[in-house]
């Protein structure tokens, strides 16, 4: 009887290598033969599931996503720990990311990775925002446009973050890349709190200085 295959697994494989591959030699470095080559596959075998070297990136793009997903939605006991899923703090994660990283370099040259890349932006956005809005018991007291600079702030701090320790990784060890968001976190909400107590435009007068 003729081996059943999952086609949707498979896909999955090639774009897990894919980010491996990507984050250990560089995107342009990446090619479909070192990727098949990494994966066990033969090229034509990987052909078979993805057109183009992009096609791959982009089903590598969703996959990550998607497990970003799964792990800031699981359960869990504080905002702190929801949010450090997202950072490179183990081996997985640091491949992911750094692999973010690489894709990050090519978006500006390419319109379609453009699209994909504001697309996985606005996906991005709208998972910290549910962490927030789950985690953070101030967040109901805030009016919008706080909302949407404590969202922003929490989310360029994560890229920051993720962008050093990829780039140095023995400068950032999972401990600092932790307490480093927890102090951020603890910022934030203290001046989400005076935005509650202040009127808006004393605090306008005091982020401007």
């Amino acid at each position: 009887m003729p081996k059943i295959v999952d086609h949707d697994e498979r896909r999955d494989q090639i774009a897990l290598v894919a980010c491996r591959v990507v984050a250990e030699n560089g995107f342009d470095q990446a090619t479909i033969v070192r990727i098949a080559r990494e994966a066990g596959y033969t090229t034509g075998m990987v052909a078979h599931y993805f057109d183009t070297k992009q096609d791959i990136i982009i089903a590598a793009l969703r996959l990550i996503l998607r497990r970003i997903e799964e792990r800031l939605t699981k359960p869990a006991t504080d905002l702190l720990t929801v949010l450090s899923e997202a950072l490179p703090v183990d081996e997985q994660r640091f491949i992911e990311c750094a692999f973010w990283t690489a894709f990050w370099g090519q978006v500006s040259a390419d319109k379609k990775l453009k699209r994909i890349n504001a697309w996985v932006h606005r996906e991005y956005m709208r998972l910290f925002e549910r962490c927030l809005s789950e985690g953070w018991p101030v967040w109901a007291q805030l009016n919008a446009a706080t909302r949407e600079q404590v969202l922003r702030s929490v989310v360029t701090f994560i890229n920051g973050v993720t962008a050093s320790a990829v780039a140095s990784q023995s400068d950032w060890p999972a401990a600092k890349q932790v307490e480093q968001l927890r102090l951020q976190l603890q910022l934030l909400h203290a001046w989400a709190q005076d935005t509650i107590a202040v009127p808006s435009k004393k605090v306008s007068a005091w982020t401007s200085r």
